[in-house]
């Protein structure tokens, strides 16, 4: 949700206060050929992040977690019910999304206004920071500074994963030139994303495909994982370590 350079961050801004209130209807009629709400796609990210973190040994997962882009705050329950003893952060450009979101869910995140250019934290604040959909609406020269804020505030040790559209999926390019709020959004392909993310000081960074099957044959969901290198999900996945 952001587009951060200088003259155009409270523009931007703007934009995305007017979608808050109706940010969730807008967003299931755009994706209602996938046959999810889009409930359903905010927990899969959640239990992507919980699985990496597991991975690594975080045996409490009592982490500080830091969700960039995060709207109105869909990625929170589901925090609470994975990984209860998390403390999430959630930060956004838009106030609206913000005001809706802490009032949503008093007491299950902290909801933190940023300005687009800079996060309002100290270096080696968090453990992990996730985004969701956000990088493709933000222009692509701005891609590496916001990359190394975010690597400025993970710890030593900090986790960074992005979640995008695959503009290698016919679905996903019809669903986003469907959406509203999507109408300025510049699908980005992986590998230029991981490009990217390695040019922003990360050490490493791996891409995995997801989000293959629609509801309808969710029960090939299983197989999922064995297809992470096939470049035809609806989804992409990029994790970075510092």
């Amino acid at each position: 949700m952001f587009r951060p350079r200088q003259d155009a961050a409270l523009v931007n801004r703007t934009e995305f206060d007017k979608f808050a209130d109706e940010y969730r209807a807008t967003l299931a009629r755009s994706i209602a050929a996938s046959g999810e709400e889009p409930e359903f796609f905010a927990k899969y990210n959640v239990q992507d992040v919980a699985r990496l973190l597991r991975a690594r040994n975080a045996p409490t997962l009592a982490l500080r977690i830091l969700d960039f882009g995060s709207g109105t705050g869909s990625s929170v329950p589901f925090f609470r019910e994975l990984m209860p003893d998390a403390e999430l952060t959630c930060v956004d450009v838009s106030l609206r999304s913000l005001e809706l979101g802490s009032s949503r869910f008093a007491g299950g995140a902290h909801f933190v206004a940023f300005d687009g250019r800079r996060l309002p934290f100290r270096d080696e604040s968090f453990d992990c920071a996730f985004a969701s959909c956000v990088f493709h609406h933000i222009p692509a020269d701005a891609h590496v500074p916001l990359i190394a804020e975010l690597k400025r505030v993970l710890k030593a040790t900090g986790l960074l994963v992005i979640f995008e559209h695959n503009p290698l999926n016919p679905l996903t390019v019809r669903t986003v030139r469907a959406c509203p709020f999507d109408d300025n959004a510049v699908l980005i392909i992986a590998r230029s994303l991981r490009g990217r993310v390695r040019r922003a000081g990360f050490i490493s960074a791996s891409v995995s495909y997801r989000v293959f099957f629609p509801h309808q044959l969710h029960g090939l969901r299983p197989f999922e994982r064995a297809l992470r290198w096939l470049p035809l999900g609806a989804q992409y996945s990029v994790v970075a370590r510092k």
